[in-house]
């Protein structure tokens, strides 16, 4: 009868607006698991550098370089960067920092003039060259000649320094922050950018 096709109908469109709207929660739900996972995966590749003038932001590059990427957070988690001097400074090319052994000026090992030799207790690293630029505001690795010898030191690029590319591993970048870098003392220019009394990391983790 009349009553119950009503009814059935009824019933038909109930069901419909309910299965509507539970795909509209499932994406609702997916949207917001999706994004706290990717918030949690940024986090994990987002660093902050302490300096004398303000905090650095920088973004790691896991997927590029996951095994320089994972040395420099063993070192900052072990708070082995706290302290660290940046002992070659050249205006308009780059900072250089890192040097755990002797270029912490906290430690007993501390000696400026050998700042740059030294690295920490750790194996020295397989070179991961990449495609990635050497922009301002990249973070690379320090090494020697040898391509597979980068441990503890970095430096971040004032301008870019597209000479640099293929040769040194790119590991992060500054995200914000910039300017408190571009503030860190130069060094003397005669003297491969050594600096005097120079600045220092105050923490980066």
């Amino acid at each position: 009868n009349l009553m119950e096709i009503l009814k059935n109908l009824q019933q038909r469109a109930l069901l419909k607006l309910w299965k509507k709207n539970m795909i509209k929660l499932l994406i609702k739900i997916l949207i917001i698991f999706l994004f706290t996972i990717n918030q949690s995966l940024t986090e994990e590749n987002m660093m902050i550098l302490k300096l004398k003038d303000g905090e650095v932001k920088i973004e790691l590059f896991s997927d590029t370089a996951p095994n320089h990427v994972k040395r420099i957070k063993e070192l900052a988690d072990a708070g082995k960067y706290d302290n660290v001097v940046f002992h070659r400074v050249i205006d308009g090319f780059m900072a250089q920092t890192g040097d755990v052994k002797f270029g912490n000026s906290n430690s007993d090992d501390f000696d400026l003039r050998r700042a740059g030799m030294g690295g920490s207790d750790l194996p020295d690293l397989k070179q991961e060259f990449s495609n990635l630029p050497h922009d301002r505001g990249t973070l690379s690795m320090a090494r020697s000649s040898d391509p597979n010898s980068a441990n503890s030191q970095f430096f971040i690029c004032f301008k870019p320094a597209p000479f640099l590319d293929n040769q040194y591993t790119v590991f992060g970048k500054v995200i914000e922050g910039m300017e408190f870098v571009d503030k860190i003392k130069r060094g003397d220019e005669n003297n491969n950018g050594a600096v005097t009394d120079p600045d220092k990391i105050i923490s980066f983790k």
